[in-house]
């Protein structure tokens, strides 16, 4: 018959637990304070770093980016306020109000023609006038990073992905599944119609109109009717060129 572990066992497997215990914590709070250290040095490293390379920082999109991405890594993030070390350093606050205050400005004079949805390529191409020098280029991160910090405003500021393309959208319009699948399929050639609709997705006749209606009332499409073999266009500004020309115009 197998004995028991007594009352001096039982309190001796305690201590060791205890003690194992003790030691995970140790353990634990040395890694801990160790990556707090570790951070720190990065930070300092980062700041050095932006101080040496702030002129290009400024003028570099691409450069700009990959400083985003290694301010990220360690938990800075240079456009969390525009009063601070890196907005004295680098007046990034500075750069990304102005980019966000030009984002609004042509979202709200494009808004008639493409309903509010636009593409980010082609509002980049729309922000290349208003810069000043090429020292002010703007790249698509930018206009990203300076949207994202518009969401505050509340009015519906965002980036979506409709299948390749990045559309920017100023309004606060839900598109549902069937709304994005058109614009997905529109961006061939900036149109669709019905029984392209119809066949591509194969579609109910009705199905395919309630969504182009519905994308028309929205202000997303636009009708062409002039066309020999009858067909009804569906123009769709945001994936096409149409926005750049009647911006110029």
């Amino acid at each position: 018959m197998r004995r028991r572990p007594g009352i001096g066992g039982l309190q001796t497997a305690a201590a060791a637990r205890d003690q194992y215990r003790l030691l995970g914590e140790n353990v634990a709070k040395l890694r801990t304070d160790l990556m707090k250290e570790q951070l720190a040095t990065f930070r300092s490293q980062l700041e050095d770093f932006a101080r040496k390379h702030k002129n290009e920082i400024r003028k570099n999109p691409t450069f700009r980016s990959q400083f985003h991405e290694m301010c990220a890594k360690v938990g800075v993030d240079p456009l969390a306020s525009n009063k601070g070390f890196w907005a004295e350093l680098l007046g990034i606050g500075d750069f990304y109000y102005e980019l966000g205050v030009q984002i609004v400005d042509i979202c709200l004079a494009t808004r008639a023609h493409n309903g509010g949805l636009i593409n980010l390529q082609e509002l980049c191409k729309l922000l290349r006038p208003r810069r000043k020098s090429d020292r002010e280029l703007v790249s698509e991160d930018d206009c990203f990073r300076a949207i994202s910090k518009l969401k505050v405003l509340g009015s519906g500021f965002e980036v979506i992905s409709v299948g390749k393309k990045k559309l920017v959208r100023s309004v606060p319009t839900e598109l549902n599944k069937d709304h994005n699948q058109i614009l997905e399929l529109a961006q061939a050639q900036g149109f669709v119609t019905v029984d392209e609709v119809e066949r591509r997705l194969s579609w109910t006749s009705g199905r395919a109109i309630d969504a182009l209606d519905t994308l028309l009332d929205d202000g997303l499409a636009m009708i062409d009717d002039g066309h020999r073999d009858g067909k009804r266009r569906y123009w769709f500004p945001c994936v096409s060129s149409i926005t750049s020309v009647l911006a110029d115009s």
